[in-house]
């Protein structure tokens, strides 16, 4: 998945996991911790996607369906023309674009972008008349085409409506970031013409859709079809296949920030849970990636041996995000009592953060001995109360899309546990962080 946003952080410079002691004696002298945060989150294709319904759509009858989006994205979607063998509607490849240049939010009719298409995977009858076709002699058994291209569907009986006397489409914005797109079916009972001298309606059925960044979501013109259950929707109005194909490649693909991090003997040396933000250097960092200033306010505090940033990733040597499969190390001295505390911004949000609670990651066991091992069953996802939230992904003042750091409806409420009513993936699904004592 292409992520050019991301250049726009230039200036951030399952189970229960186990955790094994290292077999050394208990000692006085520092032991040496190396810690690594990786971004383990897939890189999804698709900001959203579903089926617009659940049952075919007659004269009057229509889809409809919500999705959040942001500038950059696109509608694609795909519903059959019923009276036919494998023909469908849906945009060009590249999709509908969801906001124009210059950002505003597209609203109104877009049926002119909509277009009949002929999936290439059964011979073409007469619209309406075909013996393989579902309203007459259903799927089976059906006649591949000779021509396995998918391509605008070709008029060759004189008697294809044009697309707008079937289809109806519209987009209304209804928040920043949230569409309801509906499909109307205009067909009436006379729409159909076929050459034995009868008429009837266009059925459609219920419709693929999917908001994407990049071009070709569902096919590619030109191209046989892909496998990935288009056939079913061109030939027979089936969804499920292809409705299984795009979710599964659906999700918020999000890199890690830089952080900051504290070896400390109290509790809650970044935040303290239930309270506000101390404005020592949280805010910034869950809002805009970098833990500089957490880092140089933790420098030195009471209670706190050492405390430090770390800004540059494992694959590319440099300061920055690190996108998935990357990831940050940092290394630290640590004696028995001490607790390890971090942060990293989750950067498709206002001002979230992964880090331990309060009390912080034991360096030791109850025998003295460092820990080594997965730590991430002790990360949580948490809420810095400082900027209001967006749908994650898409909220124009998260700090992919905000036009410059720190913009956003500022909040004043207590840090806590991510609980706005949007939906977020599992820690463990988007980072995994691993503590390695020297030996």
């Amino acid at each position: 998945m292409r992520l050019p946003m991301w250049r726009r952080f230039a200036a951030l410079t399952g189970g229960v996991a186990m955790i094994a002691a290292v077999a050394c004696s208990s000692s006085s002298e520092p032991t040496e911790f190396t810690v690594r945060v990786e971004n383990i989150s897939p890189a999804y294709d698709f900001i959203a996607s579903g089926v617009g319904g659940d049952a075919p759509a007659g004269p009057g009858g229509q889809f409809t369906f919500e999705f959040d989006a942001a500038p950059g994205n696109s509608l694609s979607f795909a519903t059959m023309f019923v009276p036919s063998n494998d023909f469908f509607f849906a945009p060009g490849e590249s999709g509908i674009a969801l906001f124009d240049s210059s950002g505003t939010a597209v609203s109104g009719d877009v049926t002119g972008m909509v277009s009949l298409w002929d999936a290439g995977t059964e011979a073409d009858q007469e619209p309406g008349a075909g013996s393989e076709q579902p309203l007459i002699g259903g799927p089976e058994p059906s006649t591949p085409d000779s021509n396995t291209a998918l391509r605008l569907a070709d008029d060759a009986f004189s008697n294809l409506p044009a697309v707008d006397e079937v289809v109806r489409v519209t987009l209304e914005p209804v928040s920043a970031t949230r569409f309801k797109a509906t499909i109307e079916n205009l067909s009436t009972a006379s729409t159909l013409q076929t050459s034995d001298g009868n008429s009837g309606p266009v059925p459609l059925t219920p419709p693929v859709w999917v908001v994407h960044s990049g071009t070709a979501p569902l096919f590619t013109v030109g191209q046989p079809d892909r496998g990935e259950g288009l056939e079913a929707v061109a030939e027979t109005g089936g969804a499920d296949a292809l409705a299984a194909s795009v979710m599964a490649r659906t999700g918020i693909t999000s890199p890690l920030a830089p952080g900051a991090f504290a070896v400390h003997t109290a509790d809650n040396p970044i935040f303290t849970s239930g309270q506000p933000d101390r404005g020592q250097g949280l805010e910034g960092l869950a809002e805009n990636g970098g833990g500089g200033d957490l880092a140089a306010s933790l420098s030195g505090a009471d209670n706190i041996s050492s405390a430090g940033a770390f800004a540059s990733t494992v694959n590319t040597g440099a300061g920055g995000p690190a996108l998935p499969g990357d990831a940050y190390t940092f290394t630290f001295s640590a004696e028995d009592g001490d607790r390890l505390s971090f942060a990293t911004m989750w950067v498709q949000s206002n001002d979230l953060f992964f880090a331990p609670n309060g009390r912080g990651i034991e360096l030791f066991n109850s025998s003295g001995n460092p820990v080594s091992g997965d730590i991430t069953s002790q990360v949580s996802l948490w809420d810095s109360g400082t900027e209001l939230n967006e749908p994650p992904g898409v909220g124009p003042n998260q700090a992919p899309r905000q036009a410059a750091a720190g913009e956003g409806a500022q909040e004043s409420v207590a840090i806590g546990p991510v609980n706005d009513g949007f939906s977020y993936p599992a820690p463990n699904s988007v980072i995994r962080v691993t503590i390695t004592a020297a030996s």
